[in-house]
């Protein structure tokens, strides 16, 4: 069983470990996760990204369709970009109940991936479908041996110890904006909501924020990806941004004294917009800007 430290003097400071007798490695592993509506047919940057990791990892790439109500139509589709994308050992798992998610054919097809990718669809059929099971402690096995685990949509959602379920887009942030619950428990101490800009989440982010001011906020726009590589660092790929909410340093809210309807207030909270090639440390909540990164390749040429 992992045990979970926090070290650091501060709430910025503090840093994840996980605890197995007395060894001791850092929490992140291997991740992309993804705004939703990638590229799928033209220069497909955020899949060209999820080919070469799992190339580089060995083993098949595992659609995971639990999310939608179209699974074939959407594990077609998946298979047939990645194989255009010169990636052909793809397997598609759809889990239609929690049965299927305790059978042992695929928790042994998900530990011995290269990768696991979720759909999008509702985040809420993924982890009621999946977590608890056979299928989601393979997963979790899988992710620390280094299996890379994607999410586009509500599979990005979904990564989160805790999720973003529903709420009010394009509205002033208010205490109603925002519906959470459990999620898979991949990647912790973050809120991820994703079609951010063109779906104007930023309120009901906040709101997140302000009700789990020790959770970073992470709002991906659509065709854009955060890429997480066994570090507290992400970098920002696609061609829309990446919002950052740090509320370490609120010196108020309302949250706790409002009626479901009235507007939030929050002061001194702290938001980065990181485009392609910038970077972020979730671990310090530092932006690194894209000049002081020694990769500085800019993918629109």
């Amino acid at each position: 069983m992992y045990k979970y430290l926090f070290h650091g003097k501060n709430i910025k400071e503090l840093s994840f470990f996980r605890v197995d007798g007395d060894h001791m490695e850092d929490y992140f592993g291997n991740l992309i996760i993804i705004g939703g509506a990638e590229d799928k047919a033209d220069k497909c940057e955020i899949l060209k990204e999820v080919v070469k990791k799992t190339s580089s990892k060995g083993g098949p790439l595992i659609v995971l369709t639990a999310a939608t109500e179209y699974p074939e139509e959407v594990g077609a589709l998946y298979k047939k970009t990645f194989n255009r994308l010169h990636l052909h050992d793809i397997k598609i798992i759809d889990i239609k109940d929690r049965h299927d998610a305790n059978k042992v054919e695929f928790c042994k097809e998900i530990e011995s991936s290269g990768c696991v990718f979720f759909t999008g669809g509702d985040q809420l059929k993924i982890t009621s479908l999946i977590g608890g099971t056979g299928l989601y402690e393979s997963l979790k096995q899988a992710y620390r041996n280094g299996t890379l685990i994607v999410g586009t949509s509500a599979g990005a959602s979904c990564v989160c110890s805790t999720m973003v379920v529903s709420g009010k887009d394009d509205d002033s942030p208010r205490k109603v904006a925002l519906k959470m619950a459990p999620g898979l428990d991949i990647i912790r101490g973050v809120l991820i909501d994703q079609h951010f800009a063109q779906r104007g989440r930023i309120g009901r982010l906040l709101g997140g924020v302000a009700q789990n001011p020790e959770s970073l906020g992470i709002g991906i726009d659509e065709n854009t990806a955060i890429v997480v590589e066994g570090s507290s660092v992400f970098r920002v790929i696609g061609s829309g941004a990446v919002t950052v909410i740090d509320g370490s340093l609120i010196t108020h809210t309302n949250i706790s004294e409002l009626l479901p309807q009235e507007t939030l207030a929050i002061t001194d909270i702290k938001i980065h917009i990181l485009p392609r090639g910038y970077k972020y440390d979730m671990r310090n909540r530092v932006p690194i800007p894209k000049r002081e990164n020694k990769e500085d390749k800019n993918e629109d040429s």
